[in-house]
């Protein structure tokens, strides 16, 4: 089983770690497969819109919606999300190098989300790499049983995703 998570300190850093690392491996003619989140910063209401890019090649899909300035609450959008794991589960039918899924949150710890892409994936061989939220950790090893934390750096992803799919 080649299964790596990855957490990085502070807010966004994940994100932009998962997103630089799925671009490195798409230019060199890795066959990627799953989301990598994109978010654009509303700095008027310190809120930012949650954009997910199915891998390889789109379509991007918003995941969060606006619930006012003053909203305290969960701003995904459920029906959305699963709107992208289903199309990452119909193109994981069809192979990939990789899987990446940009977060293990609170919608997989609560048995939706991408637990059965990531499932799939171990199922068929293909290796992966899961951005993990702090809270949802311990869930997240519950759920897959063991699998092997990286730096939160670059090149140490990078390194790893390239010798798992060799």
């Amino acid at each position: 089983m080649k299964l790596a998570y990855v957490i990085a300190p502070g807010r966004g850093k994940t994100n932009l770690l998962l997103a630089g690392v799925a671009d490195a491996l798409a230019k060199r003619g890795l066959t990627l497969c799953g989301t990598v989140q994109l978010d654009t910063e509303r700095a008027e209401e310190h809120h930012c819109d949650m954009d997910v890019l199915l891998l390889p090649d789109g379509p991007k899909i918003r995941i969060s919606q606006y619930l006012g300035a003053d909203a305290q609450g969960c701003k995904l959008d459920p029906d959305a999300l699963e709107t992208a794991v289903g199309q990452t589960e119909e193109r994981l039918k069809a192979g990939a190098d990789l899987l990446i899924v940009n977060k293990f949150g609170k919608q997989e710890a609560q048995g939706r989300g991408f637990r059965e892409a990531v499932g799939e994936a171990l199922a068929r061989d293909i290796p992966a790499i899961i951005g993990v939220s702090e809270g949802a950790r311990l869930a997240f090893m519950n759920f897959v049983g063991e699998a092997e934390q990286l730096d939160p750096d670059h090149e140490a992803v990078l390194e790893w995703a390239l010798n798992a799919t060799r």
